[in-house]
């Protein structure tokens, strides 16, 4: 049973301390135009945040200890290099939670009532609901962190991933809407950090209780309508984990799971991002003409949906389809509508999920398709263009982009330089872990063991290592 301190602990806050590193981050701006500078940089990775000098000050003063993971984004790719603690935050352990209720104990209440106008997903920025909607299932250590790969333990005490239950009236309400909402957005950050194989097992946990939301039934449309859309997403983020990490058939599976919670509740745009994916695993899974026909029936499910950015990345996924069927004509042709529907530009009605799609991404996709088409030089061409494009933020997608360079080249006969972006990606992969850019780099090693020469060496010495580690690893999880 709750104590009663503990109790009014929750509307209590520790004294505010004013964060200096974010005013000096700031800089000559006034809040308002650094407000107009977080707007920006929010639109150029897909996030949408509504920042004002309002909430500006609110950092500045202490007020907000630590931004939600939208903002974190932002924060991110405006500052490369810099942790939220470089920034001026408290560590997120220290504000949310037992932790941070605890700290609160005794501590003066807020002057003022909490602004809710800051962005759609500051729901849960400034309250305690993602942790009363969510269950731990107790601390870290009784879960196994402590034996995890270093990746996995990094991605652990960056924050653990819980799943949601029903409230205790048996009826689930908005708040455990957002916590579905919430875990989708936590996992993908972990996931561009440190790549899937660290962190799947774990986020299979919340999926299935985000269904157990639904089973629960909900007596508002517009929370059905949330719990459908963030479930689904989720089974898609879980999917997506599985498929980098090599597990196809749980994908598959995962992805289906999604299109039938889409189709449930008539979600076009769930809809095309379940028929995304589907693309992409077939195309990976060996299964071309699948992935054609999964492309286009996402671009039937987004063809209302206002958002030329999504077209354009479902161009990409059929383009990847004709190029696994050697079709050349097909894949020119989507890949030059790709290109077209990206000049159009960002749009408000852009899905949040494709933070990760822009120059760099279609760069790299097309450097894949010409690679199919067996077109090495030039697939290295728009390789690189991605390696140098990609944001800082996506460790996931750099290692991603460089293995497909190391590749190319290694295809093209450019075997040194091929060695020296394998060796890259090794240096990478002590910070992601994902089946899919390891196969990658070990077909580059095969092709390379018919050259000679320092670099080649090198980095066939590296390799065996690396994959012996990483063998040993996967046995003994």
């Amino acid at each position: 049973m709750t104590s009663p301190a503990a109790s009014s602990a929750s509307s209590r806050t520790v004294p505010a301390r004013p964060n200096l590193a974010f005013r000096q981050l700031r800089g000559r701006l006034s809040p308002g135009e650094f407000a107009a500078a977080v707007r920006r940089s929010a639109r150029e990775i897909g996030e949408q945040v509504s920042c004002d000098a309002r909430y500006v000050g609110r950092v500045e003063s202490g007020e907000i200890r630590c931004p939600n993971y939208a903002y974190e984004r932002v924060f991110r790719h405006m500052f490369p290099g810099l942790t939220l603690p470089d920034m001026g935050f408290a560590p997120r352990e220290a504000v949310r939670g037992r932790g941070a209720r605890t700290a609160a104990v005794g501590a003066a209440p807020l002057a003022t009532e909490p602004d809710h106008r800051d962005t759609r997903i500051q729901i849960c920025e400034e309250s305690d609901v993602l942790r009363r909607a969510f269950i731990t299932g107790g601390p870290a250590a009784a879960l196994g962190f402590a034996a995890l790969h270093p990746i996995e333990a990094a991605a652990a005490a960056a924050a653990h991933v819980p799943g949601p239950r029903v409230p205790a009236t048996g009826r689930p309400g908005a708040a455990e809407a957002a916590a579905v909402e919430e875990a989708v957005r936590h996992i993908r950050l972990l996931d561009d950090r440190h790549g899937a194989e660290g962190i799947y097992r774990r986020a299979t946990q919340p999926l299935r209780a985000a269904y157990e939301l639904l089973d629960a039934g909900v007596q508002r449309r517009s929370v059905s309508d949330r719990l459908h859309a963030g479930a689904g997403e989720l089974a898609i983020t879980v999917g997506w984990l599985a498929h980098d990490s090599g597990r196809f058939d749980d994908a598959r599976s995962h992805y289906a799971e999604a299109l039938a919670t889409a189709r449930v509740c008539g979600d076009a745009a769930l809809e095309a991002h379940a028929f995304c994916n589907t693309a992409f695993l077939a195309r990976d899974a060996g299964r071309p003409r699948e992935a054609v026909r999964a492309a286009q029936a996402a671009q039937q499910a987004a063809k209302h949906l206002a958002s030329p950015r999504l077209l354009s990345l479902l161009a990409l996924r059929e383009a990847g389809g004709w190029a696994g069927l050697a079709d050349r004509t097909g894949c020119e042709e989507a890949l030059a509508r790709a290109g077209r529907l990206f000049a159009g530009g960002p749009r408000d009605g852009d899905p949040e999920w494709m933070t990760f799609y822009g120059e760099a991404e279609l760069a790299g996709l097309e450097a894949q398709c010409w690679s199919a088409l067996g077109e090495a030089g030039r697939a290295a061409e728009h390789a690189r263009r991605a390696v140098a494009l990609q944001d800082a933020h996506f460790t996931r997608n750099i290692a991603l982009f460089t293995a497909e360079l190391a590749g190319d080249l290694a295809a093209g006969g450019e075997a040194e330089e091929a060695a020296a972006a394998g060796d890259r990606v090794l240096t990478l992969l002590e910070q992601v872990r994902s089946a899919r850019i390891r196969t990658m780099l070990d077909d580059t090693a095969r092709r390379l063991r018919a050259y000679h020469g320092d670099a080649v060496a090198g980095f066939l010495e590296r390799h065996a290592a690396s994959a012996a580690a990483a063998r040993g690893t996967t046995a003994a999880g």
